[in-house]
This record gives structure tokens, sequence and C-alpha cells, in this order.
């Protein structure tokens, strides 16, 4: 079993907390990326959970995005909060696992995550544009489990 500290190394989850802060800097959007090494649970289910364990259902818009995933499982989900879903095109979340999952069958897994949150964070800007006001809800960080 791999350990989730071996999936990345600390310079390329700096570049994810870079792509975070790229993405987020034109949308009021809140980009969060979760990785852990397995769960017993459906993964979607468990995306979910966590997605409310990191707080992402408390934004001011509604509008968080979680990418997790499962590293020995290799699974991933990407799942956002209901006020994104009511404004993005049907296809959006779809659109956004491809482009993860194209780069994740290289095992090019930080390149994937980063081109995700960039995907993400661009269709966030069309959608919740990022305005004085705006302050940055939830951390950065990659979080663990």
């Amino acid at each position: 079993m791999s350990k989730v500290e071996d999936f990345l190394t600390v310079t390329e989850e700096q570049e994810i907390v870079n792509a975070i802060l790229r993405a987020e800097k034109n949308t009021s959007g809140e980009i969060r990326v979760h990785i852990e090494a397995h769960t017993q649970k459906d993964h979607y289910k468990r995306a979910q959970e966590v997605f409310h364990l990191l707080k992402m259902d408390n934004t001011k818009q509604e509008n968080g995005v979680l990418i997790y995933v499962a590293v020995n499982d290799r699974k991933f989900v990407i799942c956002g909060d209901k006020g994104i879903d009511k404004v993005v095109p049907a296809d959006f979340w779809q659109t956004t696992k491809d482009t993860i999952q194209s780069h994740f069958i290289k095992g090019a897994y930080k390149e994937g995550i980063i081109s995700g949150i960039l995907k993400a964070g661009s269709e966030l800007n069309i959608h919740f544009p990022w305005h004085s006001e705006d302050t940055n809800e939830l951390s950065n960080e990659i979080s663990k489990g």
C-alpha cells in the first residue's frame, strides 16, 4: 500500500497550491484538493463527506470545488457545491474529469490535478467572477486523510 506522502513531492504539492492561487485569482470560487490512500466507502460519497468536513459547503456563494483523490484505489472525484451546479454547463464536471484523467492515465498526477484546477477555475471565472469585496474563504493547502 502506498503512502499518501509518496504520491506527490513537496515541490509538486507547492505547484498545485500555486495553481489553486492562480485559478482563484479571477473567481470568487474556492478550490481544494484532498488526497488519501484508500476508502471503504463509495468514492463519490466519501468526496462529499470530505467536502463537508473541509467546510466547503459553507462558502458565501456556494461555489466550492473539491478534487478528491484516493491514491491506492486509483480513483478520483470532482464535486462542487450547489451554487455551481445551478449555473455550469451539464458536461462541466465530465470535461474537467476527462482533463484530469488524460494525465492520470500517463502517471502524470501533478499535471492532471493542476489541469483540473485550472479548468475548474476558468469555468468558475465565467459564472463567479472575482470582485474586490471577495475574500479567500478556505485554505489553499492540500488536505490529506
